[in-house]
């Protein structure tokens, strides 16, 4: 390091000013060649606003939340905990408000923002770039998406243009505007980090990932291309501390879309749904099924009677592709399924046993519900330490009735090839190398019949739940 310094004093003045002027060059460039946003966030600006939200927080409301009082409790009673009544208790509290973003998506008054944002609210106000305050009425939210569509009485407003997410591609430069933290009309930008990202509360909706600089006020709020259109809606964030931390989520516009047309069309949002439970699809376990490569969504379980069974769907399918469309992660299948209409025709391909297959099926109406999970009673074990090193019995009646087919896993031995491929007490053993299990003398015959050579899938009920492992025998 020393010797590259000391070498400038022999080195002649003009390349001296040489080398400077290409390193200034050099850091020109690399400036020009950033984003200039400032066009963007001029003509963007006035289209997004400021949600306030207020509730008022009487004491009868407040104590009916609290001890899950009826609403519509008779007067005659609410004297007892309004302020009308003798001896009354608490007080009417204050009124509470909340910050959130938004923006305008036609002129004629539809702004477009988070549910949790409004969600409980009594009173919407809007507030616009001209300091404008509108109260907005809510037409419509869909809690799964965290969306909400507002309405305020106005005309000739100034409008977002909306873009295609579908096409936006990991490493683009986006743009958020909103009102962290309340201060108002705050810009931050960043780029695309990931794109059909799946929350734990939420699995229908392909969150585009970003590092823009997200903070509580910005939920809402629209994220813009370079274009000046509105490619997703900030929504949440990924945090440790409670602010932001480089990881941010927005929901796709192409999303959003649907849920708006559906909002002014219906008041309510309907997804399509298969009725499966699935799984990722792991090296191991691609190596069980007999696949050269671990891509696709793996069918752990069907719900009785729903669309995917009544189509000939079965435990062990892996689904690989959606109309036409490639299933590379299990999370891509309800994004894609999501956003089909119920009561619509899909085309499938599946592996099954090995091989390629294409069938069809009618798509139905995502339910309101999910699945009902059901425990598990122990029972006396009956049979001895097998190949696996577990011990099963038969199903109690009740069991019979919630899983159908299958045995119970009493006791695992440690270090048996049952513990090292992760079965546990209370298991329920339902299919092993493509054959249904339906009594402990089947579950014997199979077992003793097991390759070594190889992985083989096994279909396991753990606390309701059904999935795949890879399971290889040890040897004895």
């Amino acid at each position: 390091m020393m010797k590259s310094i000391h070498s400038y004093k022999f080195m002649p003045s003009f390349a001296i000013i040489l080398l400077f002027s290409l390193s200034f060059f050099s850091a020109s460039s690399q400036a020009s060649s950033l984003p200039d946003f400032t066009e963007l966030v001029q003509s963007a600006s006035p289209s997004v606003v400021n949600i306030a939200t207020i509730k008022h927080a009487n004491s009868y409301g407040g104590l009916a939340e609290q001890y899950n009082l009826p609403k519509d409790m008779p007067d005659i009673f609410r004297q007892f905990f309004g302020p009308q009544g003798p001896n009354q208790g608490p007080q009417p509290q204050q009124e509470k408000s909340s910050l959130g973003s938004g923006f305008i998506i036609s002129s004629d008054g539809y702004i477009l923002t988070n549910n949790h944002v409004v969600q409980g609210a009594d009173e919407i106000i809007v507030r616009l770039r001209d300091r404008r305050e509108l109260t907005a009425q809510l037409i419509g939210a869909d809690e799964r998406a965290d969306l909400a569509l507002l309405k305020v009485k106005a005309s000739g407003l100034p409008e977002v243009e909306l873009g295609n997410s579908d096409t936006l591609k990991v490493g683009e430069w986006v743009l958020a505007i909103g009102s962290p933290f309340g201060f108002d009309y705050s810009v931050t930008a960043g780029i695309v980090s990931a794109k059909g990202r799946s929350l734990p509360n939420e699995s229908y909706v392909p969150f585009i990932q970003t590092d823009v600089a997200i903070n509580p006020g910005n939920s809402g709020g629209p994220l813009f291309n370079l274009k000046g259109e509105v490619i997703g809606i900030n929504s949440q964030i990924y945090t440790r501390s409670g602010g932001f931390m480089g990881v941010s989520f927005a929901i796709p516009i192409s999303v959003a879309i649907d849920v708006v047309e559906q909002l002014k069309e219906k008041g309510k949002v309907s997804r399509g749904w298969l009725g499966v439970v699935i799984q990722e699809v792991s090296k191991d376990l691609a190596e069980s099924f007999g696949l050269t490569q671990a891509k696709g969504a793996l069918v752990a379980q069907l719900v009785p009677g729903s669309p995917a069974e009544l189509g000939g769907l079965i435990s062990g399918d892996i689904i690989t592709a959606f109309n036409d469309q490639e299933i590379d992660m299990s999370t891509d299948l309800p994004h894609r399924v999501g956003r089909v209409k119920p009561g619509t025709k899909a085309k499938l391909h599946i592996v099954r046993n090995g091989k390629m297959k294409v069938i069809y099926l009618q798509i139905g109406a995502l339910p309101d519900h999910g699945l009902r999970k059901t425990g598990q009673l122990n029972t006396k074990p009956e049979y001895k330490i097998n190949r696996l090193g577990i011990v099963v019995s038969k199903l109690s009646e009740k069991q019979q009735r919630s899983y159908g087919d299958g045995v119970l896993v009493q006791n695992v031995t440690n270090g048996g090839s049952g513990s090292m491929a992760g079965i546990v007490r209370g298991d329920v053993i339902s299919i092993i190398y493509g054959e249904r299990i339906r009594s402990v003398d089947d579950f014997n015959r199979i077992v003793e019949s097991l390759p070594r050579d190889r992985s083989v899938p096994m279909q396991v009920v753990r606390r309701g739940t059904a999935m795949f492992i890879p399971l290889r025998l040890t040897n004895e």
